[in-house]
């Protein structure tokens, strides 16, 4: 089955104190998702953005907010992200003793269901709520902070999880998150990623648009074009994929 790659860049690194204009750059820039890393403290050594924030982002934009959950117990929070305009839900299977229930709530909820595991987690976790699940998520990095380097044997794990979402549920996107860059991303999405999160390599300099540009032109496999202006341009925003060609 045919899968779109979309860059989905991840607001944990943008300046929140503009995050209206940072919102709408994104868009400018040719995102159709937005990554939102709600961190508890507890089940990951940080504590980030929650409620309000989602709440704001939901006035401010029609992009697909794409909720990652790296709190412990996340069943105790879903109906306040879910009434708080989030589309997707992923929590993490080692968060919960009950993460079936968890995706049904989700379901329930008539939101999206999402299911992510650690890279120390075996693919194979997956598998037992793979049909139920609307995506899978690998982080490439251990979860907690921004700006972390990917990890190398993630390519190999995307590889497995493809494998394994193909078998049993052709149609769940396939997710990585954590070190995403231009000089990976063709890689990664190789690999077998639909869905790549991409945080500090959007939301620096030069600007979010030229940085969307560069990460989408290394997806496709293209070089970037330069405008007389010298502003980089990227003529195409969509890639599609087919994983035997990999």
């Amino acid at each position: 089955m045919q899968h779109r790659h979309l860059i989905a860049p991840s607001l944990l690194a943008c300046d929140f104190s503009q995050l209206r204009e940072e919102l709408r750059a994104i868009e400018k820039a040719g995102a159709a998702w937005a990554h939102f890393d709600v961190m508890d403290g507890a089940f990951v050594p940080n504590i980030s953005i929650g409620l309000p924030i989602l709440e704001a982002c939901r006035k401010n934009t029609l992009l697909t907010l794409d909720v990652h959950l790296m709190v412990q117990n996340p069943e105790r929070y879903l109906e306040q992200f879910a009434a708080a305009g989030a589309d997707i839900l992923t929590i993490h299977a080692e968060a919960t003793a009950h993460a079936h229930r968890a995706v049904q709530m989700i379901k329930n909820l008539g939101k999206r269901a999402g299911l992510a595991i650690n890279p120390g987690t075996p693919i194979e976790a997956f598998r037992p709520l793979l049909p139920d699940l609307d995506l899978i998520l690998v982080m490439s990095v251990n979860p907690g902070f921004g700006g972390q380097q990917f990890i190398p044997s993630s390519l190999e794990r995307l590889q497995q999880a493809a494998r394994l979402r193909d078998q049993l549920n052709p149609q769940c996107l396939l997710e990585v998150d954590g070190g995403v860059n231009q000089k990976n991303i063709h890689s990664i999405a190789l690999a077998g990623a639909d869905i790549l999160v991409a945080g500090s390599a959007i939301f620096s300099a030069p600007s979010i648009r030229e940085n969307f540009a560069a990460l989408q032109a290394k997806l496709e496999g293209r070089e970037m074009l330069i405008a007389p202006s010298g502003t980089a341009t990227n003529e195409s925003m969509t890639l599609e994929f087919t994983e035997e060609t990999s």
